[in-house]
């Protein structure tokens, strides 16, 4: 009997020794990083954006994250920081984060975080899958490093949803989550090179289809040459989180 006692101890010893290190070497969770906002900047780059147009695309966002006025917008909340990842998006089976989740919090943070869209190699692809685009992005706010007050999805694009599921039912299930969809839609009534026809309302297309979620908007650019301007007010909106009023009203359609 005494020895039998004996036995257990010994095992029971065996057992905490065992157990102690992985107690010891346990990492803590992550503790995640306040932010005012965490945004998904989701480009097209299907086969109706030529690499002229694309590039447009980079340079309308380069030059708004480079503006004084945003990056006041962002310093200028509770927190003075915001998250950010830029990807671009075609069809279904195309969705590139070309810059991952990044604290943006001050000019140099934004330059740096510019500078490396800008200097990304560029790809287009064909079709167009909206709701590819925000499946795929919607897991992407978890465990990103970040909790922000705010989470959006700017979604800009010159066509319809034409691959992967109805982009009505992505949309309900990211907005069902508590996430933001805002549209800038690219008015542009040329064919595209692969043949199809230009879309007859792609700004009603977007209010109706696309954007969800509090405060929902777009802003509409009628062309490809006016989308840095129209991103500029874009990001000024989403980053300070105020709606469209006023004089520009008709340019912007809350949902």
């Amino acid at each position: 009997m005494r020895a039998h006692r004996l036995l257990s101890r010994r095992v029971i010893g065996f057992l905490i020794v065992i157990a102690l290190p992985a107690f010891w070497t346990a990492a803590p969770a992550a503790a995640q990083t306040p932010v005012d906002l965490e945004l998904v900047l989701a480009i097209d780059v299907s086969g109706s954006v030529d690499p002229d147009e694309a590039k447009l695309q980079r340079n309308g966002y380069v030059q708004a994250l480079m503006n004084t006025k945003v990056q006041d917008a962002i310093h200028g909340g509770p927190f003075g920081r915001i998250a950010a990842t830029y990807i671009e998006w075609a069809g279904e089976e195309y969705q590139h984060v070309v810059v991952d989740w990044t604290e943006l919090s001050d000019p140099a943070s934004i330059e740096r975080f510019a500078a490396a869209v800008a200097e990304a190699p560029m790809i287009t692809e064909q079709w167009t899958s909206i709701s590819g685009v925000i499946d795929r992005v919607v897991p992407m706010f978890d465990a990103n490093g970040f909790e922000g007050t705010r989470r959006v999805i700017d979604i800009s694009g010159d066509g319809e949803n034409n691959r992967g599921r109805p982009v009505e039912l992505a949309r309900d299930a990211a907005v069902g989550r508590g996430i933001t969809i805002n549209g800038l839609p690219i008015l542009n009534d040329r064919p595209n090179p692969w043949g199809g026809a230009a879309p007859n309302d792609l700004e009603g297309y977007y209010r109706d289809h696309v954007i969800g979620g509090p405060g929902a908007f777009l802003v509409p650019a009628r062309d490809f040459e006016a989308f840095a301007d129209a991103i500029l007010n874009k990001l000024l909106l989403e980053v300070s989180g105020r709606e469209p009023t006023g004089g520009a009203a008709q340019d912007y359609a809350a949902r």
